[in-house]
């Protein structure tokens, strides 16, 4: 059996002692190096190659950010960011690294979890984020440039003028691609927009400051009884452990079962959507593990609404768009430079397109 080779960047010496230990009682895994500063992390990297490695976001001489930023520019390598939850400004670093292409991240250990738990967790977290085949990101994308951004094809959509809200459901690789698209949008892009996306509860808290400060958009957590008619030109995420629906043209919020293992659950907005807004919804899967969301965006096609999937090639993780896209699911699979120049078509009022 090949184990997965991990390199471990920590600069507690109790910390990584324990990122070790935990790691060796793994037969699968092997740890080939440890850095506890990012330059080091990015020397090791370069020379060992790891299949894997955790990073700890507030290290010496060069930051978990600065050396996320770089590895994924020059040699992309899956990355677990192990960090703590309790500080702002390490949590707003963490979805900097997120953005930057690190695929994954988990809570370093408090103490308070149940014997056995955190491991367990970690183990699997690990092994899964070393099977994610990372992309590059040069660094005019990391900072949302697009240079020159593919023309939409021409194919045959119908534009609504009675189009009234779009549908987002993400999860790994989410902060990035969220960005992207956020940013791509026209400033006055209006319709409100609807985000279910799945992220560590530690960590979801701040999400929403986050991407509205480096969107520029009007970004917050729905909040129960919304209204709407309200939250033209506004973006709304299902807040941490929260189901988001739509009833009766308002966001509601509910603590009912997971679904998919999941809460908040993609396939819950989406399946109100459908049954509240059916064909005035355009509904995007973005890139993310597992297949919460290709039932609910094939509810939504199927009450007439427009579907989009994200392709492949620009998924850090093909799994929620690949099983729309087997259910049929999706109208249109694009990737993700291409989402935002069709949903501004999209949403343009009157004529046709071909």
């Amino acid at each position: 059996m090949t184990q997965i080779r991990v390199l471990v960047v920590e600069d507690s010496p109790t910390v990584r002692a324990r990122l070790v230990e935990v790691i060796a009682s793994d037969p699968q895994l092997v740890v080939v190096g440890e850095a506890e500063d990012g330059r080091a992390a990015i020397e090791l990297c370069q020379r060992l190659r790891p299949d894997v490695m955790t990073l700890d976001m507030m290290l010496p001489v060069m930051t978990g950010l600065a050396a996320t930023e770089f590895i994924m520019a020059h040699f992309p390598t899956p990355i677990l960011v192990v960090s703590a939850s309790f500080n702002r400004g390490e949590v707003f670093k963490t979805y900097d690294a997120l953005a930057a292409g690190a695929v994954d991240v988990i809570e370093k250990p408090t103490g308070r979890e149940a014997p056995g738990s955190w491991e367990r967790h970690f183990l699997t977290t690990l092994r899964v984020v070393s099977r994610v085949k990372v992309i590059t990101h040069p660094r005019a994308r990391l900072r949302g440039w697009s240079a020159d951004p593919r023309a939409i094809p021409s194919t045959s959509i119908s534009l609504g003028s009675d189009l009234a809200l779009v549908a987002i459901g993400v999860s790994t690789g989410g902060p990035n691609a969220l960005l992207q698209l956020l940013r791509d949008l026209p400033a006055d892009f209006a319709p409100p927009i609807l985000i279910v996306m799945h992220i560590a509860t530690p960590f979801a808290t701040d999400f929403a400051d986050w991407l509205a400060a480096q969107s520029g958009r009007a970004v917050s957590f729905a909040k129960d009884g919304e209204t709407l008619e309200r939250l033209k030109g506004t973006i709304r995420l299902a807040p941490p452990d929260r189901h988001l629906i739509l009833q009766d043209a308002r966001l509601r919020l509910t603590d009912g079962p997971e679904r998919h293992s999941c809460r908040p659950s993609v396939d819950e907005l989406f399946g109100s959507i459908a049954t509240e807004f059916g064909s005035r919804t355009v509904g995007c899967l973005l890139t993310g593990m597992g297949r919460d969301g290709a039932q609910g965006l094939l509810a939504l096609r199927n009450a007439g609404a427009t579907t989009i999937a994200q392709d492949e090639a620009t998924s850090v993780v093909f799994g929620m768009p690949r099983e729309a896209i087997a259910l049929g699911a999706a109208m249109h699979i694009l990737p993700l430079s291409e989402m935002a120049p069709r949903l501004e078509l999209l949403f343009k009022k009157g004529g046709a397109s071909t």
